[in-house]
């Protein structure tokens, strides 16, 4: 544990150093405002390392993602708001306060206690702000559906079972079919949310990362496209050149070269 001090104190010391009047252009004219980009640049690449399993990789994009957190807390702490020591005083108090079962004599047994324990303290700790309040609005859509599905469940909004989940699916299904017979364009997106939603409550229910799946998806569908580009490339002809039935003869046969 001292060696992990040592470092994180080598790590602030350094990003003061940055900042300081004789530091690094760069560094000494980012906000708060500017570095939003690269906190969710280097979020998306922690991700990417973790789905090809590169952990040699993973462990350097951390790093990158730790930076942000010292780059903010130092720009904090220069405008006199707060510091490092703030934001990690609070988070262990945080951890502590809730985990009553670990650090208290409160008993749980499944996660899902865990979680429903966790919504519920966090409730009663900003009264003042609605349950979903603290949901940020600026994430990806899907993730962003995920978690207010998340909290409401946290709290006991939850279906009984999988049999509900999968029957308002089917519902919203035939309703953006309705939509379709009406030739009713909003309506056809507003529907279309409404399943998407569905599948990302039916995602939640199975344990699934809708993210983490779609991200996957896109990830094979892009493989198997370049396999079908490449092919038609080695052949002396281009996408623009081969007719469905070809690149669908190539998709099928990508399958086989995984």
């Amino acid at each position: 544990m001292l060696n992990v001090g040592n470092e994180f104190e080598r790590l602030v010391s350094i990003m003061a150093r940055l900042r300081a009047p004789d530091g690094c252009p760069w560094d000494r004219e980012q906000t708060h405002e500017s570095l939003r980009p690269y906190v969710l640049e280097e979020t998306y690449e922690v991700l990417d390392a973790i789905d090809r399993g590169s952990f040699s990789e993973l462990k350097g994009e951390l790093g990158d993602l730790l930076l942000q957190v010292i780059f903010h807390a130092q720009i904090a702490k220069e405008d006199e708001r707060f510091t490092i020591e703030d934001v990690l005083r609070l988070l262990s108090d945080k951890l502590i306060e809730r985990h009553p079962h670990i650090f208290g004599d409160k008993k749980l047994e499944t996660a899902g206690e865990v979680v429903h324990q966790w919504e519920k303290i966090k409730l009663n700790q900003s009264k003042k702000r609605g349950l979903l309040d603290g949901v940020p609005q600026a994430q990806p859509a899907l993730n962003h559906a995920f978690r207010v599905q998340e909290k409401a469940a946290g709290v006991g909004f939850e279906w009984s079972s999988i049999e509900g989940v999968r029957e308002k699916l089917d519902e919203e299904i035939a309703e953006f079919h309705e939509a379709l017979q009406k030739g009713d364009q909003n309506g056809r997106e507003e529907e279309f949310g409404d399943i998407l939603f569905s599948l990302v409550n039916l995602a939640r229910y199975l344990r699934i990362n809708p993210e983490d799946a779609l991200r996957k998806t896109v990830k094979k569908f892009t493989k198997r496209f370049q396999y079908i580009e490449k092919t038609l490339s080695s052949r002396g002809r281009s996408l623009t050149d081969a007719t469905l039935e070809e690149m669908d003869e190539l998709w099928e046969e990508s399958k086989a070269h995984r």
